[in-house]
């Protein structure tokens, strides 16, 4: 069986990452999303276990001292990790794993697992994002000028990344963001992996 991808997704916040990942979930097969533990408390629309592992600080900070997480950060006054073993038992039933993920966490990854892959996607413009952060209609003003900030200083780091995914019409980025995963599975290692015994009889000599 050939072993899945890791595939870093990490976005600034209303560029359309999570929209994106959940419709690329339900168009690839093989692919899962990977769950983070939060200290955060959950939005209106969020449910424990399938957007975050919903948990409090003393649990987050024995999951720390357990060297359990992949990476860990705090992000905006809360605490983020990912599962180490969630991940390396996904990758090994041969299912390619998405994470979606902040600049900071992708950076520890990528130095723990080299062959991952990383995206970052992007807004067609700073208006857009701002437009799309007020849509939601969960922030204040102030919030929102915070955000834009914030976004601005995440955005400095896109050069960190393998991929580029230009979030304008959404299905276009799509479709985009599904390439490189098919892309990838068609790369000779993988396809090795995969079809090994195929590609042993198509070069069995004559007997």
């Amino acid at each position: 069986m050939a072993k899945g991808t890791l595939y870093i997704i990490s976005a600034p916040s209303g560029a359309g990452k999570t929209s994106l990942v959940q419709s690329l979930l339900t168009m690839l097969p093989d692919v899962v999303a990977s769950v983070s533990h939060t200290t955060r408390p959950p939005r209106a629309d969020e449910v424990d276990g399938r957007n975050y592992h919903f948990i409090d600080e003393a649990q987050y900070m024995r999951i720390v001292e357990g060297g359990e997480f992949l990476e860990h950060a705090k992000v905006f006054g809360n605490y983020y990790g990912t599962s180490r073993q969630h991940i390396q038992e996904q990758l090994l039933l041969g299912k390619d794993v998405v994470l979606e993920i902040d600049w900071q966490g992708a950076r520890q990854i990528r130095q723990l697992m080299s062959d991952c892959m990383s995206i970052f996607v992007l807004p067609p413009s700073l208006q857009a994002l701002a437009s799309r952060l007020r849509n939601r209609g969960q922030d204040s003003d102030e919030t929102i000028d915070r955000r834009m900030k914030e976004a601005v200083s995440e955005m400095t780091h896109y050069a960190e990344f393998d991929y580029i995914v230009i979030n304008d019409d959404f299905d276009t980025a799509l479709r985009e963001l599904a390439s490189i995963f098919t892309s990838n599975r068609m790369l000779l290692v993988h396809q090795q992996q995969r079809h090994g015994d195929l590609l042993a009889e198509l070069l069995k000599p004559d007997s």
